[in-house]
């Protein structure tokens, strides 16, 4: 079964005060998610320049 999941979670942190890294599959971008008892939160994870992070794509039929 072929996996059409767009997001992949590549880090985690933490229980009830959680940090995750998620990287879009189609662009190679990483997102921040963070998340405290019922409220979250999602951003684009940015370099010291303000840039997106960008992670080199994988050679994966999407």
């Amino acid at each position: 079964m072929e996996d059409k999941n767009r997001f992949e979670k590549v880090y985690s942190q933490g229980a009830l005060n959680t940090m995750e890294i998620w990287v879009d599959k189609e662009t190679g971008v990483n997102y921040l998610f963070h998340a405290s008892g019922y409220a979250g939160g999602l951003t684009p994870l940015l370099d010291r320049d303000g840039k997106p992070v960008v992670s080199p794509l994988l050679n994966k039929k999407y």
